[in-house]
């Protein structure tokens, strides 16, 4: 059965591969006080996101990355439909709340979206368990955080990618691009 969209994934993540700590900080990637200063593109610091959200129809996230964005200054998905998944959050007029990741598929799918953006571990890991990714960028900043939280872990078969461009930065982050192969 064909995906009823593609589901596209963004994501910055340590070496060791967690896209936060146990705690939920963010501090190494963000270029808070132990950080260091924040990863370098050599042009401001996009690493190529505003071109990959401009590629996308709508996303999908759970809380706790939503709770991550919520108070940004500037919401930076202006003009684009998010859509999150949670059974405990407050009405927010910026987005559409979902109550489980079944409710949010049914959703995008009947908007007719296209390719949409998946963010948050658990919402990925869920999306690819369901095998409704398509592609992942996976930004490795240079730092070992040793323990957190990761978008992977045990999935119901393994995930078979393929290789399409990998970047590296001045900073040192290194930022590849998989294929999902969708021939296994």
């Amino acid at each position: 059965m064909d995906a009823p969209f593609t589901g596209s994934v963004f994501l910055g993540m340590s070496v060791d591969g967690f896209i936060a700590r146990s705690d939920g900080d963010l501090a190494w990637l963000t270029g808070g006080d132990e950080a260091g200063g924040a990863p370098d593109d050599g042009e401001g610091g996009d690493f190529g996101f505003a071109e990959f959200v401009a590629g996308i129809d709508a996303l999908v996230m759970g809380r706790g990355t939503y709770e991550v964005i919520a108070p940004m200054d500037q919401w930076p998905y202006e003009g684009k439909p998010v859509h999150v998944i949670s059974t405990t959050l407050e009405p927010d007029p910026r987005i559409t709340l979902h109550r489980s990741s079944d409710e949010a598929v049914a959703a995008l799918t009947a908007a007719g979206y296209r390719r949409v953006y998946v963010d948050g571990g658990r919402t990925v890991h869920d999306f690819l368990a369901a095998g409704l990714i398509g592609d992942l960028t996976l930004s490795r900043v240079p730092v070992l955080i040793g323990e957190g939280h990761t978008p992977f872990g045990p999935l119901p078969a393994d995930v078979l990618l393929e290789h399409v461009r990998t970047r590296t930065f001045p900073g040192g982050m290194v930022q590849t691009t998989y294929r999902v192969r969708r021939d296994a």
